[in-house]
């Protein structure tokens, strides 16, 4: 098999997509190839409650403070896994085109998500409506779709 030299690997912060992100970690360590976390996200309102019930510590929950935090925990993960070259993108998109995009964009070799939403009752709702199964119908590289539920 030929070694990878770009990984993406797509993360919303549960532990399911960052059971993902080890895996993606391990194979971009086996290869020494670039492993680009990324998170598709709509801006969202700020929770006001939510800034006042923090005080001090506001700014956590403030634009887009959590999406890094998310991504900085999922580059923890990836650099205790082995992995030294990682980029981490955020992307204001459905996480199907940030994903899908962001590989095209940087000629990645390999889609890393996990499985989440696969289980559907219907096949066919599974391949069109989840986000693993939108990736493989239209990313034109290979994609792992990683086991990541119960």
């Amino acid at each position: 098999m030929n070694a990878y030299k770009t990984v993406v690997v797509g993360t919303d912060g549960s532990e399911s997509s960052l059971r993902a992100v080890d895996r993606a970690a391990a194979i971009a360590a086996e290869s020494n190839a670039k492993l680009i976390i990324a998170t598709g996200y709509f801006p969202h309102k700020d929770d006001l409650r939510a800034a006042d019930a923090l005080g001090h510590e506001a700014y956590k929950v403030h634009g887009n403070a959590p999406i890094y935090a998310m991504l900085r925990e999922a580059r923890d993960r990836a650099k205790a896994a082995g992995t030294n070259d990682i980029e981490e993108r955020p992307i204001q998109d459905t996480p199907v085109n940030a994903l899908v995009d962001l590989a095209e964009n940087v000629d990645a070799d390999l889609l890393v998500v996990g499985n989440v939403g696969l289980d559907a009752r219907s096949a066919l709702v599974g391949r069109v409506f989840s986000i693993p199964g939108g990736i493989a119908t239209k990313a034109k590289i290979d994609v792992l779709i990683v086991h990541t539920t119960g």
